[in-house]
């Protein structure tokens, strides 16, 4: 992007607005409706955000208005949804404090941006045989599978770092695997069923000392913490739309410039070349080799007004309001006879995992699901944590700087009323 346009486009958020949980509320209109007649309890924010008015009219705005492809078009809707498609970048960019909108790649979530590297980097000449990657036992399914693929196709070793019984990860033994066969770190921020935040930037540093590169998997920790991948150093950093108020099917991968200027385009087609002929293909600058094909217009401008939302608040007092949600949350549920929960490390976002002696989790969400409380039931895409604790399952409340101590408590109302049905 042009220079002049980048500075010409800068988000600035001066004024912050002043934190009302109830009149924050309000622009999010699904909050409003009822379930069974009960009123929506929205407790399942790790598994997906509600859209605040905001989000929902820039789409609709550009639907009715400025629908063209993007990016090849000279003609008036094209320029136009060019330029909303880029001032998305640019607010991503600034949203986790990137050095250039060239580091920003749409993807269609933080899944799609970790298989992206994956595929990349084996295309590459950075892995070869007897390499090894480093994960971690609390890692969701996506930030584990796309590496078990490149292992196979390259011979590579796939090491887990261990967590202990709080849910935190063992820096030490960490350390200890790390060596020169190290290729890549890539680990979760915030693991998304046990709330843990992890000390990404102590594993980036060390990581680095050994000239490791680190991947950061932040569909977690980009709604609830400001994340600055310049202060953290990491060499990527993943995270979806959905995560943070945004619509589904738009996220964003950080890449240092010059580990996605040695990385090979990840697909084909469209929109991502320079000059094609039957002999060959020239590829074009970075971020836009990696995205073939028509991109979720529609869905990165959603992005870039979400973005804008949450911009207007402080985020320590956001983090504040969650943080107070995740302190009662905990105090109440641990008051309820047979309740455990999973997860209780030191520092934690708020989402709280817990089991109630001899009741699974489906009869627990099943049963408040019909007082209009929705919760998240199974293994949350997490199931080598499962398996660590010895469980076919957990239930999983986590909060968003909406919910409120009212809702709190009529989880509580609610997880009584399940106990009272099974003894």
């Amino acid at each position: 992007m042009n220079s002049n346009l980048e500075i010409a486009n800068k988000t600035s958020v001066d004024e912050k607005q002043t934190f009302d949980v109830y009149q924050v509320r309000k622009d999010f209109p699904i909050l409003s409706r009822r379930v069974n007649d009960k009123p929506l309890v929205y407790l399942d924010n790790a598994a997906t955000t509600q859209k605040p008015d905001s989000v929902i009219d820039s789409m609709s705005h550009y639907y009715k208005f400025e629908n063209a492809n993007i990016h090849r078009g000279l003609h008036f809707l094209s320029e136009l949804a060019t330029e909303s498609y880029e001032k998305a970048r640019l607010k991503v960019k600034e949203f986790i404090n990137a050095m250039s909108v060239a580091e920003i790649v749409f993807v269609r979530g933080a899944t799609e941006a970790i298989n992206l590297v994956s595929n990349s980097l084996c295309r590459s000449e950075h892995f070869g045989s007897g390499d090894e990657i480093i994960i971690s036992e609390m890692e969701h399914h996506a930030n584990i599978v796309p590496w078990q693929l490149l292992c196979d196709r390259k011979k590579i070793k796939l090491k887990v770092i261990p967590i202990n019984d709080e849910g935190e990860l063992e820096i030490d033994a960490f350390k200890k695997m790390i060596s020169e066969k190290t290729k890549l770190v890539s680990v979760v921020h915030i693991s998304n069923s046990l709330g843990t935040i992890n000390p990404v930037k102590e594993i980036i540093d060390y990581a680095h000392s050994f000239g490791v590169p680190v991947l950061i998997d932040g569909a977690q920790s980009a709604p609830h913490i400001k994340v600055d991948v310049q202060d953290l150093d990491c060499d990527f950093f993943a995270f979806s739309g959905h995560k943070v108020f945004g619509p589904t099917g738009i996220g964003a991968l950080y890449g240092k410039t010059e580990y996605l200027n040695m990385m090979p385009p990840y697909q084909g087609g469209g929109d991502m070349i320079r000059k094609v002929t039957f002999e060959e293909t020239t590829f074009d600058d970075i971020p836009h080799k990696f995205e073939a094909g028509t991109p979720n217009i529609a869905g990165g401008i959603g992005l870039g007004a979400a973005i804008d939302y949450v911009n207007q608040f402080d985020r320590n007092v956001l983090k504040e309001h969650e943080d107070e949600l995740l302190k009662y949350a905990t105090e109440k549920l641990l008051e309820i006879d047979g309740l455990k929960i999973i997860g209780t490390a030191k520092h934690k976002a708020s989402v709280i995992s817990f089991i109630i002696k001899d009741i699974h989790p489906y009869d627990i969400g099943t049963i408040i699901d019909t007082d209009g409380i929705a919760i998240r039931t199974g293994h949350h895409c997490t199931q080598p944590i499962m398996q660590r604790y010895n469980l076919p399952a957990t239930a999983r409340a986590s909060f968003a700087f909406y919910n409120t101590l009212e809702e709190v408590d009529k989880l509580v109302v609610g997880l009584h009323k399940v106990i009272k049905m099974f003894r």
